[in-house]
């Protein structure tokens, strides 16, 4: 660590460290719309703001609650219950905002510190773990102002500090334009899955004679008339059955206890939707002795609590009894994947009949109904994913590569074991 470099307190470098209030509390109450109310569950392990979690409120109750109003360059700060230490950067695109009393806010005096250094900081997993050792044992954890004040922080000079942070954000943009792309690209499978096999518009489009939009050898794979069936119309020459009739089901069995790891050996472990990502699951624990496995490309269904989730397995691993696994009977895993998607409706009956946590059997599962498209359509559909899904997979091993990069540099470079020109050479290494 270079001589001007400081050891000080988050309190030293502050104008503001408080916390929101609850709307209730002073009799004002959420909307379906309005202004952003940010929740603990809103900010990410991984410096993000999810708007997807967002609450609102009136204009009414923002003008009220005028404490927790939130400002550009604001760090959050999760401080009660499971969330505590999550942090992230208060940017333009959100607000307005306004957040509650399990959410410190971080205004940090400009003239001292640079608000994205001090959020990496924050982000350090050695004084995030510091953080929670401060926490009291109670039904409901929380780390007080006071103890966020005392937080400790290895200051730079303000230059370095903003150089830190640039390298360090360079990844997280790079991570986070990937993750969007993945969404957009699972988007527009979705929507095309939709198109043809629940709205069924290439066949609506023919039976009114009117052109469908695609090519003429897929165009083709459409009937042009419907036919009654016990699940309503369908496409003439289209069938209903059964899950089971479209792809083969695993169900998860766990293995014992003692075989497990979480030293890479063995076969990845996966037991529930806690383990899901957004597309492929997270190695978490790994297991020496698998029961049942599932193979690669195969569509990972969570059976309890709650029912449906989805995600895919990118290689051969071991299942516990809270997955499912389904392999297409007709090498057509993006069909499997998206058509499971579509079913949610029904595994949500499982999850609200009335006992304490959701599960379905495998005997239910095979035998869900749904339309069954013609071999050629199916193909096709998988054919045109095939592009959009090589793609997430390689923004994922991509995402994994860079989040490994920045998890090594972070608190090397934030305590001046790395310095700058080693940590751009590396980013030039790698393309970043």
């Amino acid at each position: 660590m270079s001589s001007d470099w400081i050891m000080t307190s988050i309190g030293e470098i502050t104008n503001v460290v408080t916390k929101g209030t609850t709307p209730t509390s002073i009799g004002f109450h959420f909307r379906e719309a309005g202004i952003n109310y940010v929740k603990s569950e809103s900010i990410t392990f991984d410096g993000r703001i999810e708007k997807s979690k967002f609450a609102f409120i009136d204009s009414n109750a923002h003008d009220a609650l005028k404490r927790s109003q939130l400002q550009r360059g604001d760090i959050l700060f999760s401080m009660a219950g499971v969330y505590i230490g999550k942090t992230a950067v208060v940017k333009d695109d959100i607000l307005p905002a306004n957040t509650n009393q399990a959410v410190g806010i971080i205004r940090i005096n400009a003239q001292k510190a640079h608000s994205e250094y001090i959020d990496f900081c924050l982000r350090n997993p050695a004084l995030r773990t510091y953080a929670n050792s401060l926490v009291a044992q109670s039904a409901q954890p929380n780390l007080n102002l006071a103890e966020i004040k005392g937080l400790p922080i290895n200051l730079p000079p303000l230059w370095e500090q903003k150089a830190i942070a640039h390298i360090l954000g360079t990844l997280d943009d790079k991570i986070e334009l990937n993750r969007k792309t993945n969404e957009t690209l699972e988007a527009m499978a979705k929507a095309l899955f939709k198109s043809w096999f629940v709205d069924f518009d290439p066949v609506r489009a023919k039976a009114e004679s009117r052109p469908t939009g695609l090519p003429a050898e897929i165009s083709d794979l459409f009937p042009d008339l419907f036919e009654d069936s016990e699940l309503g119309e369908i496409p003439s020459g289209w069938g209903v059955g059964c899950l089971n009739d479209c792809c083969e089901i695993t169900m998860g069995q766990s293995p014992p206890g003692d075989t497990y790891n979480e030293d890479g050996e063995g076969l990845p472990f996966y037991q529930g939707k806690t383990d899901f990502g957004f597309r492929y699951p997270g190695r978490r624990v790994y297991c020496l002795s698998p029961t049942m496995q599932a193979s690669i490309g195969a569509t990972l269904i969570s059976v309890r609590a709650p029912v449906g989730s989805a995600n895919i397995a990118r290689e051969v691993c071991s299942i516990g009894r809270g997955i499912a696994a389904l392999k297409s009977r007709q090498s057509a895993d993006s069909f499997i994947y998206y058509l499971i998607g579509t079913l949610q409706g029904i595994f949500e009956s499982y999850n609200s009949e009335g006992t304490v946590f959701g599960a379905i059997n495998g005997k239910d599962l095979a035998s869900i109904q749904l339309v069954v498209p013609s071999t050629e359509a199916i193909a096709a559909f998988n054919s045109q994913c095939l592009p959009m899904d090589d793609s997430i997979q390689s923004n994922t091993l991509e995402t994994e590569h860079l989040t490994t990069i920045r998890d090594t540099l972070l608190p090397k470079l934030i305590s001046g074991e790395i310095r700058i020109p080693d940590a751009e050479k590396m980013l030039e290494e790698v393309g970043v």
